[in-house]
């Protein structure tokens, strides 16, 4: 097992992200967004770019500058980047959100606030890119957890591109298109690309490896890993040729989009078997919150990727439609999310207050600074109004999807607050918790303390962990 290091600005990247949420859910709370305007009308599209970009990509994007570079065991490739990384995607949506508005007929605003916004997402997703880019083919041969990061960042690039290209016709900026009709039928395949490509695959490739590390399960062979990544890189493939098939003057139908559905029901079903070969395989018997928090992620995804494709196939309602991919957006990668980030911010915590002080001392658990039980009520009531959500979705049900989502919000609420509980080491008590000024920062990882590089993740990811 590789070496632990930390990155300074993952816990800035989480902060933001989960803002991102709590105003996503406050904005369907409050009504804004489907069921009560339709899918593709502004006020929803603003809600949908919050959750996507906003609380899931620059979660993601956090947790890929933490782990990558302690899983390939090499430094972080340009690390200056980080900061300016995040401003661009921080700006990139703000300006995204108010085109939205302007096409709302909320503010009075230019259009070109989208080509501006395209324009700072594409250089955050780049610097984002170059950063783990380079740091994954620094290790040679290129290793299968690599090639899952590098297949979901491909997707991304094609996901930004598009939404550039949306961007620009929305804005009347898109007569370079010429004659290419990437609206709407493009949009289906821009979602698939992101949220199946650059989030949900990668999602895949790192819950292998830190699902070892968190369960101390047997790494699977890479023989059973490799079917995943190659049913779902096809099924990519299909989705990235349905955005191109208008240049070549083909119009993509849905029945591109079942194709691709399909593939990726695949590799879920067999990344389903290995997950449960982890849990089984598993030497930690006694789950942590991170997975117990991620059992009904689990069982969101099993039920949003069987049922989509027939959905779609079958030319279900809007409603139906959106409910599995509530499930998949909300339930499957945010329920996920959520239940990482309370080990992998406890995990850097740990690593940055009590590392160094190793051999010293006495030193608490990592678990021992996550409140429980109380940490598990907060996702309870996270999960219960995605449940409640997906209902009111498939039935319709504005009002009673304002109410689920009410309970999504207060369970994030609970679980920031739980995460800003952590940082501040509130769980350990008082005469065990180092003097002020070698306490962790809120939002940055500090590191000009003795370096905790030395630390072997094996120890930390031991039973006292």
């Amino acid at each position: 097992m590789p070496t632990a290091s930390l990155s300074r600005w993952t816990m800035s990247y989480f902060a933001a992200a989960l803002a991102f949420l709590l105003a996503a859910e406050a904005l369907a709370v409050a009504g804004i967004g489907y069921p009560a305007a339709g899918l593709a009308e502004p006020a929803t599209l603003v809600v949908v770019h919050l959750m996507a970009i906003g609380w899931l990509s620059l979660a993601m994007a956090g947790a890929l500058l933490q782990f990558v570079p302690v899983l390939v065991s090499r430094p972080l490739a340009f690390p200056a980047l980080a900061l300016p990384a995040l401003l661009s995607l921080v700006t990139g949506l703000l300006l995204l959100c108010g085109g939205f508005a302007v096409l709302a007929g909320w503010i009075n605003a230019p259009l070109d606030l989208l080509p501006l916004a395209a324009a700072g997402l594409l250089v955050g997703f780049a610097l984002i890119g170059l950063m783990l880019g380079a740091t994954l083919f620094n290790v040679r041969p290129v290793t299968l957890f690599s090639r899952f990061i590098l297949l979901g960042l491909a997707c991304l690039a094609a996901t930004v591109l598009s939404g550039a290209a949306f961007a620009a016709l929305l804005a009347g900026r898109g007569g370079w298109l010429g004659a290419v009709a990437l609206l709407p039928d493009g949009l289906p395949f821009h979602a698939l690309l992101g949220f199946g490509g650059w989030l949900g695959l990668i999602a895949f490739g790192v819950s292998y490896k830190l699902f070892v590390m968190f369960m101390m399960a047997p790494e699977p062979p890479a023989r059973r890993v490799l079917p995943v990544m190659l049913l779902a890189g096809l099924g990519l493939a299909l989705a990235s040729g349905g955005l191109v098939a208008p240049f070549a003057g083909f119009e993509p139908g849905t029945a591109l989009v079942v194709a691709a559905l399909g593939l990726l029901v695949l590799a879920s079903g067999f990344y389903g078997r290995d997950m449960l070969a982890l849990y089984r395989g598993r030497r930690r018997k006694a789950l942590e919150i991170n997975m117990l928090g991620s059992l009904p992620a689990f069982a969101a995804l099993g039920l949003g990727i069987v049922l989509l494709p027939a959905a779609v196939a079958g030319g279900a309602t809007d409603g139906l439609i959106a409910a599995l991919v509530f499930l998949l957006a909300l339930g499957w990668l945010g329920g996920l999310t959520l239940a990482q980030l309370v080990k992998i911010v406890s995990f850097m915590t740990w690593l940055e207050t009590y590392a160094p002080r190793l051999g010293r001392g006495p030193a608490p658990r990592v678990g021992d600074l996550v409140a429980m039980p109380r940490t598990g009520w907060w996702f309870l009531s996270y999960y219960a109004g995605v449940a409640g959500g997906g209902a009111a979705l498939a039935a319709g049900g504005a009002t009673g999807f304002r109410w689920a989502m009410l309970f999504c919000l207060a369970g994030t609420a609970g679980i920031v607050a739980e995460l800003a509980r952590v940082r501040r080491l509130s769980e350990i008590k008082a005469a065990d918790r180092p003097v002020a000024q070698e306490r962790p920062r809120m939002l940055l990882a500090r590191i000009d303390q003795r370096s905790p590089s030395h630390v072997d993740s094996r120890r930390i990811a031991s039973p006292r962990a």
